[in-house]
């Protein structure tokens, strides 16, 4: 077995919680090392395939580089609000607090590491301030800014289990193309990512369907972080049945589609197979159901549902493919060429949601107040009438983002064991850890949490080695 001495800490991942760790590590000079299960060419877990963070824009500074944020008024308070109401108050209040207290200088930090940001929302309807990237292009920016400073990087490794030396973690055992390989350091931090590529765990936690369902990200992120945790002594914490699965296009591929967003559904009728509405569409802002609405939709006939617009509605409207809208004269005719399996009836929904809309002034960036009367289901914003053809169709699924279940952590992202004490040299950021999101998120938080509790663990892991030496 190859044993590896030369560094003070270990990294396992190279999402946006590892590179934190490591580029707060290295830059606090530490010898770090970073192990990544993924190939080269995919490093960055789902980082790799997501698009914004959520920033408290009042706690940012990014204007100094030359970045304005789209909208300005979004505190910490207000962010821990949303992180709250959508949560439905189960979230660990120190882990929330430390997030929205944190996540506007991180993001400037990231800035000085290289990070590059766009400003300009993907679409209409965003109500907080968020930066915009490229997440291959950010992964790349990271690993070389922790590398300059001397951070090494390792792929295709796989870390299988903490090793411990009289009760204090010693480093790693890893699977390698060489064989295993234990890499020696006085701390460990866990930023592997959650289970939910594992076909096996979304079948275990959410149910006999979900093997079938796709997964947004890498394919790489399949619990083996997470329960090597555990077997070191972590308590399991969090919501194990939940996870952030969004509405996407059902031709998304089965693994690594990235966002294959289809924005703008709050604003028309999502129909299921039968022709019939399931969701409040309007119920609130994008960011605050499209990651909840995803399993909504799995759960429907067919895995499936259809978005409804009529022709004015199609400027608010972003498709990122790889499928794409139908367009036809009549609902039913759009109905059709979608293969919904009741046509008919959809149309006939749709005719009595249009009678049951009387709308006001239409706002798409705000909840706007109109709703339906008279309905088994009624919508409660943007509640238009479809009746100016032609008509568009888009044929959506649920495809799984994270899991919400992990390993039980602190706001100093210590491990903590199963009684609640810190596991001497164990760290864990992002989506290994649990506590934090119950039934839903709101949007753009979990790069937050990744990338503050990644830079927090840097600095924890900095201290702990020098009061170790």
């Amino acid at each position: 077995m190859q044993i590896v001495t030369d560094q003070d800490v270990v990294v396992v991942g190279c999402g946006i919680a590892g590179l934190s760790a490591a580029n707060r590590a290295v830059e606090l000079g530490l010898d770090v090392t970073v192990i990544e299960k993924s190939p080269k060419a995919k490093r960055g877990g789902h980082t790799r395939y997501s698009e914004s963070f959520r920033v408290a824009s009042s706690d940012s500074d990014l204007e100094e580089y030359g970045y304005e944020y789209n909208i300005d008024d979004y505190t910490p308070d207000n962010f821990y609000a949303d992180i709250m109401k959508q949560t439905n108050g189960r979230a660990d209040e120190d882990l929330a607090r430390t997030i929205v207290d944190n996540i506007g200088p991180t993001v400037d930090w990231l800035t000085e590491r290289g990070v590059k940001w766009d400003m300009e929302p993907l679409n209409v309807g965003y109500t907080v301030a968020r930066t915009f990237f490229d997440g291959e292009e950010l992964v790349a920016d990271l690993v070389e800014s922790a590398e300059e400073e001397g951070a090494t990087f390792e792929y295709r490794t796989e870390a299988r289990e903490i090793l411990f030396d009289n009760g204090v973690v010693s480093g790693i055992r890893a699977r390698s193309d060489d064989g295993d390989v234990e890499y020696h350091a006085d701390a460990v931090v866990v930023a592997a990512g959650g289970y939910e590529s594992s076909e096996e765990k979304r079948t275990r936690y959410y149910g006999s369907d979900y093997d079938a369902m796709k997964v947004r990200g890498s394919r790489y992120n399949t619990g083996e972080g997470v329960e090597m945790v555990l077997d070191a002594g972590a308590r399991a914490d969090g919501q194990w049945g939940g996870a952030h699965m969004a509405l996407i296009d059902s031709e998304s591929p089965e693994y690594e589609g990235g966002a294959n967003r289809v924005d703008g559904y709050q604003y028309g009728v999502l129909l299921n197979n039968d022709g019939e509405r399931f969701f409040d569409e309007g119920e609130d802002a994008r960011a605050h159901t499209y990651a909840k609405l995803g399993r909504i939709i799995f759960e429907e006939p067919g895995h499936e549902a259809f978005i409804l617009i009529d022709d004015p509605l199609k400027q608010h409207m972003r498709a990122t493919g790889p499928g794409d809208w139908v367009t036809g004269d009549t609902v039913e005719e759009v109905l059709k060429a979608l293969e919904c399996d009741a046509p008919e009836e959809g149309a006939s929904t749709v005719e009595k949601f249009n009678a049951a809309a009387d709308p006001g002034e239409f706002d798409p960036d705000s909840l706007d107040g109109n709703h339906t009367e008279g309905l088994d289901l009624e919508k409660s914003n943007w509640a238009l009438p479809l009746d100016e053809p032609p008509y568009h169709g888009y044929r959506v699924t649920g495809g799984i983002t994270f899991s919400f279940g992990g390993a039980a952590t602190d706001d100093r992202a210590r491990a903590l064991d199963t009684i609640g004490r810190p596991i001497p040299g164990l760290y864990v950021a992002g989506n290994t850890t649990g506590g934090l999101f119950f039934d839903n998120y709101p949007g753009g938080t979990g790069l937050a949490n990744g990338a503050v509790f990644g830079k927090i663990a840097g600095e924890e892991t900095a201290e702990y080695v020098e009061l170790d030496k």
